[in-house]
């Protein structure tokens, strides 16, 4: 069983960090907001669109397909009572000669075996597409 560990320290009034191994992020808890930083619900976004891309990346090389590059857009709705994200929409670009049955096959792979989007899943809805690069 793998385990993961992240450490977050509150830096001050305006943004606190996270880290684990050898990398550390800023991260926006600065009530009014920065520009500069995720806040905690885009760094959910953000996990969620690494854990797709490192999804393609693993399936790749075992359906031996050539994906030249992956751009995903998330946009989430947050309702106010109680916070929470309630819908997660995403789209997934890939620059990439093959079919479309094999596009499928690629998403279907990235929806199945992804630790953060089935985590994820489990509580909000999450609806997106894969689609080739025009």
């Amino acid at each position: 069983m793998m385990e993961f560990t992240v450490r977050a320290h509150r830096v001050d009034a305006h943004g606190s960090t996270a880290s684990c191994k050898d990398a550390s992020i800023t991260l926006d808890t600065d009530l009014g907001g920065r520009s500069d930083a995720f806040n905690p619900a885009e760094l959910l976004l953000g996990a969620l669109g690494a854990c797709m891309i490192k999804g393609i990346e693993r399936v790749m090389p075992i359906l031996q397909m050539d994906i030249r590059g992956v751009d995903i857009t998330l946009r989430a709705k947050r309702q106010d009572t109680p916070p929470k994200l309630i819908d997660i929409e995403y789209e997934i670009v890939v620059t990439s000669d093959e079919p479309e049955h094999r596009l499928d096959l690629l998403h279907q792979n990235v929806q199945k075996y992804g630790t953060v989007f089935n985590t994820v899943a489990g509580g909000t809805d999450i609806r997106g597409t894969l689609r080739a690069a025009e």
